[in-house]
């Protein structure tokens, strides 16, 4: 096998382990309804706490992490970790499409912060925990889970750029924050409006 050909499996491996939705999955396990009919349509942790079950959405939460994470530690332990490579940063955009085009699931995926976050800790312990940090801080002061995400996503690139400088992962970073921010469209118009539901509050 050429190491092209080694690479594509590779990525397209990342990509078919992000495609794995466990908002649905663990639904299924639980015989709870498709998360893609009730609530915001979303195939997120979220979406899944509004059915009240709340091991259902950290299962979810920890699922979709995980895949990222995996995705991107098996890339490491199989190519190494060479900073000018273009191999992983392309395995973790391909996980993190995957999670938001899912092919297993009709290409109708996630939002991806917790992917994001996943891959992130697989980068570096210390991105991931920088940029939950700021979720944390956000989510805690302003009571907002989607403002939250939004600004971890734009924080994330700064952060992995502080510590390792411009790369080619530099960019995979700052595309997938995009996608995300973009992802939350919906939730940045309910922002201007004042119509976003705060994180406790019941609707």
């Amino acid at each position: 096998m050429s190491q092209s050909v080694f690479y594509l499996l590779l990525i397209t491996g990342a990509y078919l382990m992000g495609s794995m939705s466990f908002a649905v999955l663990v639904s299924k396990v639980m015989r709870l309804p498709d998360p893609h009919t009730y609530g915001s349509g979303n195939p997120g942790a979220t979406n899944v706490l509004r059915t009240g079950n709340k091991l259902a959405a950290v299962l979810t939460l920890l699922g979709d992490a995980a895949k990222g994470y995996l995705a991107v530690f098996l890339a490491r332990a199989l190519v190494g970790v060479d900073v000018e490579s273009w191999v992983l940063p392309a395995v973790a955009a391909a996980a993190f499409l995957g999670h938001l085009f899912p092919v297993f699931h009709g290409f109708k995926g996630g939002k991806g912060v917790a992917t994001a976050l996943g891959i992130l800790l697989g980068i570096s312990g210390w991105l991931g925990l920088a940029t939950l940090s700021t979720w944390l801080i956000v989510a805690f002061f302003m009571r907002y889970s989607s403002l939250a995400a939004l600004i971890s996503a734009m924080f994330a690139p700064l952060y992995f750029i502080f510590l390792f400088g411009v790369q080619p992962m530099s960019g995979a970073i700052t595309i997938m924050s995009g996608l995300l921010i973009w992802r939350h469209k919906g939730n940045i118009k309910k922002l201007l409006d004042g119509t976003e539901g705060r994180i406790g509050s019941s609707k």
